[in-house]
């Protein structure tokens, strides 16, 4: 006799086989949902190349493809056109590509025939289908301005004669689009001011010809629009440039002994690598670059509006004992280990000198400072520091006004000096710059008082 199927296995093949059809029936229906897209670009408009970062988000079943394209009139360009193979209907794990993120270049150089007016970027993502559904892709537009010409510039002063390691005023115009002006030297850039008593679009820019460079071919002046569109213009009448002075300094252990200790006491953020030398270098070389850093932030910050109106004044009796822009090569036991550039003067008297603000302007750092030891910084305006480093004692505070000939502290020989001295630099955005320039009153009328008239209150 034959044995019969246990009747609750009968029972469960008859759910299950119908529960499978339901679901393979709802499975071919079952589309991925409507991606999320964002289109985020870095400027307010489209110039001659505009960075533009779009994002594609479908977790779900995961991307299926990705179009991009800008829309001018009857013109549409595809920029980027990608993909991807997303988890079957039936499917609740597995790989998939849940996003896409990209940046695109947008703008004349990466798009033929693109002429100025509107634009659209338009971004379309087509979704995960199912057998019986095909939906409609997801679609984010934004339209943007499409803008071509710089602005306009033009060099109103005449006879703007630099030098090497110098500094220098030139008075310029620009046009109503500009957003942002001045001079590009080389790595460095010296920024516009609106030019006091001058028009609307009238500007000034104080800059330097760094000590390093070479000729005058790396300063501009340039105006910029806010989709980057740039006009430069050359505005140098001569340049002065001289071969860079060097010099060789030997390192003893004595000397290191004395001065490493105590900058790394004064120094915490700073390493002790359990070795003399070693120190002494990361103290020349990273420390040095971290008080430059901060020295063009202080810079950054300077008020824009002149805080002084006389010549500016050396130390009082100061001998020279080095001058500014010496390319050092340091050597321990007869070998080079280092080489560093000394960005000032240093002057020397009787120890414990008292030191006076070169200049009216404001404390922006009073307080032990890397390399420079006791420390003070003074703010001139618009961008132009003095700095005062190597100092026994400190008599001013941060935020106090100081007026010229000021007591600001006593020489000293903290930091990394070798006997007491005052180790003086003038400073132009951060950049040092050569301070026998500002101590010169023919040299402030001359080259920064007839081009500014009387938006530069000076007596000499």
């Amino acid at each position: 006799m034959a044995r019969r199927k246990p009747r609750y296995l009968s029972r469960l093949l008859f759910l299950v086989v119908p529960a499978g059809l339901i679901f393979l029936g709802l499975a071919g229906f079952r589309s991925g949902p409507a991606a999320v897209i964002e289109i985020r670009p870095t400027m307010p408009g489209i110039g001659k190349r505009t960075p533009v970062a779009i994002s594609v988000d479908e977790p779900v079943r995961g991307l299926s493809g990705v179009r991009v394209e800008v829309v001018q009139g009857d013109s549409v360009e595809t920029l980027a056109e990608r993909a991807y193979t997303p988890r079957a209907p039936w499917q609740f794990w597995g790989p998939r590509i849940p996003r896409e993120d990209m940046v695109l270049d947008i703008g004349s150089e990466t798009i033929k025939g693109l002429k100025e007016g509107e634009a659209t970027i338009r971004v379309v993502a087509d979704r995960a289908s199912a057998w019986m559904r095909r939906p409609a892709p997801a679609t984010e537009e934004l339209t943007l301005t499409v803008k071509l010409r710089p602005p306009s510039l033009q060099v109103q002063s005449l006879h703007t004669y630099v030098s090497q390691g110098g500094s220098e005023a030139v008075v310029y115009r620009v046009g109503g689009t500009a957003v942002k002006d001045g001079v590009r030297a080389g790595e460095w850039w010296f920024p516009g001011y609106a030019l006091p008593g001058g028009g609307e679009r009238d500007r000034f820019a104080l800059f330097s010809m760094p000590y390093d460079m070479l000729d005058d071919s790396g300063l501009q002046l340039v105006a910029m629009d806010d989709v980057g569109n740039e006009s430069s213009a050359s505005f140098i009448d001569r340049a002065s440039t001289k071969p860079i002075r060097t010099d060789t300094i030997r390192l003893s252990d004595s000397f290191m002994q004395r001065v490493v200790p105590a900058i790394l006491e004064q120094t915490p953020e700073v390493e002790d690598k359990g070795d003399l030398l070693q120190n002494y270098l990361n103290i020349n070389g990273e420390l040095r670059q971290a008080n430059a850093r901060t020295l063009t932030a202080l810079a950054e910050a300077s008020p824009g509006k002149f805080l002084w109106s006389k010549t500016f004044v050396p130390m009082r009796n100061g001998k020279v004992m080095s001058a500014f822009a010496d390319r050092r090569t340091y050597t321990y036991d007869g070998e080079p280990v280092d080489q560093q550039d000394h960005l000032g003067f240093d002057l020397a008297s009787t120890a414990r000198a008292e030191i006076q603000a070169a200049n009216d302007g404001v404390v922006v750092l009073a307080r032990y400072f890397g390399i420079y030891g006791n420390c003070v910084v003074i703010d001139h305006g618009y961008g132009l520091l003095s700095l005062y480093g190597h100092l026994s004692t400190i008599s001013v505070e941060e935020g106090q006004s100081v007026e010229r000939y000021e007591a600001i502290g006593r020489s000293g020989k903290t930091g990394l000096a070798g006997g007491d001295h005052l180790h003086f630099t003038m400073l132009l955005r951060g950049l040092a710059v050569n301070p026998q320039e500002w101590w010169d009153g023919h040299w402030i009328n001359d080259r920064l008082k007839l081009k500014l008239g009387a938006g530069l209150p000076f007596e000499r």
